[in-house]
């Protein structure tokens, strides 16, 4: 088991087993956010639309287990990455070194996780030189396109909530957030009952 309190390098944090889980925050193991069945559902359909997007490009999609250098003691693990033709990581890196052209992040209900998402990993993504970071909140419904500006800063590049948008920086991918919000109105539907505790 290791310790969250050991500071650790990044190649220390990149080579550690697939069971230990966290972020590298300034040399120190951070715990992940707790992801719900939503949030899945939510990474699923996102990955599925990314991956027929990218893949005729020549691109690939990685998904939440791929450790990002985005500085010198730090490490993020975003939901989803977005590598274009002729900027992929070597497929034996542990640590991608390589900024994807796109970081995903779906948000989870707890504030402490939004706060991570919404504040924190804007400075880091940034510092990497990662183009663009989308911010998908399925509890609010909205879908936020952060691009890299010439001064290094994340500005709004897109703001919605709703029908088929095209994305900036992606062409030729358009999302239908009416069909996932379509989709996951379904699942509420279908939930099994609860049993009760005894």
């Amino acid at each position: 088991m290791v310790s969250k309190l050991k500071p650790m390098t990044l190649e220390e944090w990149g080579n550690l087993d697939e069971d230990v889980e966290g972020e590298l925050v300034d040399g120190f193991l951070e715990e992940e956010e707790m992801a719900t069945f939503l949030h899945e559902i939510v990474v699923a359909w996102l990955t599925s639309i990314l991956r027929a997007w990218v893949r005729p490009r020549h691109g690939y999609v990685a998904v939440s287990e791929a450790k990002i250098a985005v500085g010198a003691r730090r490490g993020r693990k975003p939901d989803l990455s977005i590598y274009l033709r002729g900027k992929v990581p070597a497929l034996a890196d542990t640590l991608v070194r390589t900024p994807p052209h796109v970081v995903v992040e779906v948000l989870s209900p707890r504030p402490r996780d939004a706060r991570r998402d919404r504040v924190e990993k804007i400075g880091d993504y940034a510092g990497a030189g990662i183009r663009y970071y989308w911010i998908l909140d399925p509890q609010l419904r909205t879908l936020e396109v952060l691009e890299l500006d010439v001064r290094g800063r994340y500005r709004v590049a897109l703001a919605c909530s709703q029908g088929r948008v095209p994305v900036p920086g992606c062409r030729g991918l358009a999302l239908n957030l009416d069909e996932l919000w379509a989709e996951v109105d379904e699942a509420e539907r279908q939930q099994a009952p609860r049993k009760k505790k005894q």
